[in-house]
């Protein structure tokens, strides 16, 4: 009952805005009391004046809307139609009251009768939504079945243009829209307007008043036996047959169920291409024109069988069900794709807020880190003053070493000059002493020397190891200045490589300065050595000096040559022994 109202609505809702308005932009009472008596009428409905009145009575805000009407066609009329009423005859009514005031004025290649037929099944095919109109997909659906219906060939590519400039414009057709495409022969080139209109007639039964099959054949009486021609009307849950296809005068029903069936009976009496159905309370002969006839007579009765047997709406309704189901669901899904694109757009919209925010925050970083950069650049200068002022300060420390190098070379030939010289003649013992002397202040020099050298070394160690502790605490800082102070720290580690190299050379300087002490105490050993042999001819043939050996741990007596290398009371001895060798010389 549901889809009957839909259906009913659709039609009354043409017949509705037909209807003149007032002054105050509303119908009338007295139009809205003849149209709901003439739907009475056409739906075998009681009519109820006293309802009429009492729900549109006089108020203050006037006749009643459209909006007001509904509720009294459904509650009066609508929910008390029984289906026992004429469908054709109901349109019909509805037609008339909305065709004259809408129809096109332009000359068209239908009649109005297929103008009629058009517009109901435009109610049969539009949305169920209001104002109605007929989507494009139904638009091509109708067309398609009108020129399978007139044989013709359907153009496809044609209609697509059409369906393109239809979207561009606007959803869909309106019943009018929709009579003047198929009145003006677009898509019926070539086709006489006999064709057309039986096409139309052929769809309208189909779709409207539900017919699957029509046509002529012969059926074998009950009573007589004999065969007579009828005109059969195949329907979702009857045949029926007429005399003729006037259907002015009806013969009787078969009425189908989901019991009855359907065979295929040989050649007999005379007859061709037979067959057999079956019901609860009687069986029909029937002789088709052709095998063709009769094969497809048989498929449409058993398909037909089949949907009621499982309870199906006829394929033509399930057909459109189906389509607009489809609809349904691709708009939902469009609908949801509109929903998740704003969501997106949203998403879009908070994405490029929260971009604003770090950019801005970038910036501010970016501030920053121009800042630190700027300190980092300071520092770095400062850095580098105080590596120039270090390895200035180193170089004079190596030219002064140079220096002392040189100087100390310069003693060490001295040295060996005295050396020679003590070698060569006798009478420089005393200078050969000195040299002894001077050797060992050298020595000791030398070892102050490598002292300092090694606590310059610690002291260079030490400021070695700042730096590195100054680089490690420098790798330490965050990641963002780490490229920044990358080159800083290659800059330190090739100074650290040159202090390095430095400390290397200073080593080996160190290394050389031991080698040159430690000639020096070879050569000092030597002169030692030949100043012992001196002594000791010097002690033979004059006794007079004896060899400088270890003293004891008493005082010693410091002569202009160093410490002396015999006790005090040997001095005194020696001082009169010559006092009598010069007294005993002197008398002689």
């Amino acid at each position: 009952m549901v889809g009957l109202k839909e259906e009913l609505l659709k039609s009354i809702w043409h017949a509705f805005t037909a209807l003149d308005l007032d002054r105050s932009g509303k119908v009338s009472k007295s139009q809205l009391k003849v149209l709901s008596h003439n739907l009475c009428t056409v739906l075998n409905v009681p009519h109820d004046p006293v309802a009429l009145e009492e729900h549109f009575r006089d108020d203050d805000e006037g006749p009643v809307s459209n909006q007001g009407y509904m509720p009294y066609l459904n509650k009066f009329i609508l929910e008390k139609v029984q289906g026992n009423f004429d469908k054709v005859e109901f349109n019909r009514m509805c037609w008339t009251l909305c065709a004259k005031k809408n129809l096109s004025k332009s000359p068209l290649l239908i009649s109005d009768e297929d103008a009629f037929k058009v517009w109901v099944i435009f109610n049969f095919l539009s949305e169920d939504k209001y104002p109605l109109i007929i989507v494009p997909e139904e638009i091509e659906y109708l067309l398609k079945k009108i020129t399978e219906a007139m044989g013709a060939g359907w153009q496809q590519e044609q209609f697509d243009h059409y369906k393109v400039a239809l979207n561009t414009s606007r959803e869909g057709l309106s019943a009018w829209e929709l009579i003047e495409l198929i009145g003006s022969g677009q898509f019926s080139k070539g086709m006489d307007r006999q064709t057309v209109s039986m096409a139309i007639s052929e769809v309208f039964n189909e779709l409207i008043l539900d017919v699957l099959k029509q046509g002529y054949m012969l059926k074998k009486g009950h009573k007589r036996k004999n065969w007579m021609e009828r005109w059969f009307v195949l329907k979702p849950n009857i045949i029926s047959y007429y005399v003729s296809e006037d259907l002015k005068e009806k013969k009787g029903d078969i009425i189908l169920d989901g019991n009855c069936c359907v065979e295929a009976l040989p050649d007999k009496d005379g007859k061709k291409c037979l067959f057999l159905i079956k019901c609860l309370d009687k069986t029909f002969e029937i002789s088709a024109s052709d095998k063709k006839k009769k094969q497809e007579w048989i498929q449409a009765i058993q398909s037909t069988v089949s949907l009621l047997r499982a309870g199906s709406a006829p394929p033509h309704k399930e057909a459109r069900q189906k389509r607009k189901e489809l609809r349904q669901k691709l708009q939902a899904e469009h609908e949801e794709l509109e929903r998740q694109m704003r969501e997106l757009q949203a998403a879009n919209e908070n994405k490029q807020k929260e971009l604003e925010t770090v950019r801005k925050q970038l910036e501010a970083a970016a501030a920053r880190a121009a800042e630190e950069e700027k300190k980092r650049l300071q520092t770095q200068v400062e850095l580098q003053d105080r590596f120039s002022l270090e390895l200035e300060r180193e170089k004079m420390v190596r030219q002064k070493m140079e220096e002392q190098v040189a100087q100390k070379s310069s003693e060490l030939e001295q040295y060996l000059q005295r050396v020679r010289e003590l070698e060569e003649m006798y009478k420089q013992l005393q200078e050969a002493l000195e040299d002894e002397k001077q050797a060992r202040q050298d020595e000791e020099t030398v070892r102050k020397l490598q002292a300092r050298l090694l606590e310059e070394e610690t002291a260079k160690r030490a400021e070695l190891e700042k730096w590195h502790l100054q680089q490690q605490q420098t790798i330490q800082m965050t990641e963002a200045e780490k490229q920044e102070l990358e080159n800083q720290r290659m800059m330190k580690e090739q100074a650290l490589q040159v202090a390095m190299e430095q400390l290397k050379q200073l080593e080996l300087e160190r290394k050389e300065a031991l080698e040159q002490y430690e000639e020096v105490k070879k050569k000092l050993e030597t002169a030692a050595n030949n100043t012992k042999s001196w002594k000791d001819k010097v002690a033979h043939h004059e006794g007079l000096i004896r060899l400088i050996e270890p003293g004891s741990k008493n005082p010693h007596l410091i002569t202009n040559w160093g410490p002396a290398a015999f006790t005090e009371a040997e001095l005194e001895e020696r001082q009169r022994s010559w006092k009598g060798k010069k007294a005993t010389s002197t008398s002689e």
